[in-house]
């Protein structure tokens, strides 16, 4: 029998699977290939460091199905941090299953928890219409903000 869907924080073991979730969503998404080391390095760099964020991981009968980053962003505007859901995948067979859906609920809910909090922001690739789907049946509006960048290292 299933067991119910599980949110944990992740864990420094958890590393390795963190770091083929984000190589799998950068090919799937982005057709790009990540260096293991540099992503490893940055994944293990959130656990020294928990001022810039945390991981959540989505298992099931001790299976691993899913994660995402939260970050934050400090607004002046609103004397808060936004957070940022990142590095978000879900594994192919569990998709279409509320992995996702019980990720961003156990954000919500603590982001509800912090005063400092402002709210939950996203990026997704424009093409990516099924994302977009799930995140406004979550309630999540697109904004009029458009994404810029300059690169200072690869």
């Amino acid at each position: 029998m299933n067991e119910p869907l599980r949110i944990r924080d992740a864990v420094a073991t958890d590393v390795a699977f963190l770091a083929d979730c984000n190589a799998a969503m950068a090919l799937e998404t982005e057709h790009k290939e990540l260096g293991r080391d540099v992503l490893e390095r940055g994944i293990a760099a959130v656990f020294e460091r928990p001022e810039r964020g945390f991981y959540l991981v989505a298992e099931r009968n001790g299976e691993r199905l899913g994660c995402l980053l939260v970050t934050f962003e400090w607004s002046d505007w609103r004397n808060g941090n936004w957070w940022w859901l990142q590095s978000v995948y879900v594994v192919p067979p569990a998709r279409r299953g509320g992995v996702f859906r019980a990720l961003h609920d156990e954000v919500w809910r603590r982001l509800r928890l912090r005063p400092d909090a402002v709210g939950l922001r996203l990026y997704v690739e424009r093409d990516n219409q099924r994302a977009q789907a799930t995140y406004a049946s979550l309630g999540m509006v697109e904004t009029a903000y458009r994404l810029f960048e300059a690169v200072g290292r690869a």
